[in-house]
């Protein structure tokens, strides 16, 4: 895969939820190639133990909205927000054209999402103010 973006360097980990085996690694790709480092789970359950036991700081935490599990990307968000509104947030989903009453810090993404518009979402967030470097 050709992306030709790079982030500034993210200080921590970003956390992908997405329930699509094969999205859920193409983002992971696309993160790791512009700089990231990440960690992925198919449901909010796992993805919410995991940053309540994990010592490695969350950079950023992107959700689908509608997971398998307990917990949807909303519901994860809100979850977020209370215990670490530090934690940027974005929420993807296919079948809604945008959430209403976002709050601060939160960006919505529709799919099906291009490699840019996933990059910009994420420094938008994780570098705010940073242009983005185009590698040639």
């Amino acid at each position: 895969m050709d992306v030709n973006f790079q982030l500034q360097p993210v200080d921590g980990e970003i956390v992908v939820i997405e329930d699509d085996p094969l999205l859920r690694s193409l983002m992971l790709e696309i993160l790791v190639e512009v700089g990231a480092h990440c960690v992925a789970f198919g449901t909010a359950d796992d993805a919410l133990t995991h940053m309540l036991t994990s010592d490695t700081r969350c950079a950023l935490v992107i959700v689908d909205h509608g997971l398998p599990g307990s917990i949807q990307g909303a519901e994860l968000a809100a979850l977020v927000r209370g215990r670490w509104p530090e934690i940027p947030i974005v929420i993807t989903s296919g079948w809604t054209e945008s959430f209403i009453g976002l709050p601060a810090n939160t960006d919505f993404l529709k799919k099906p999402w291009t490699l840019e518009g996933l990059v910009m979402a994420v420094a938008k967030l994780v570098q705010p103010g940073v242009p983005i470097n185009k590698v040639e």
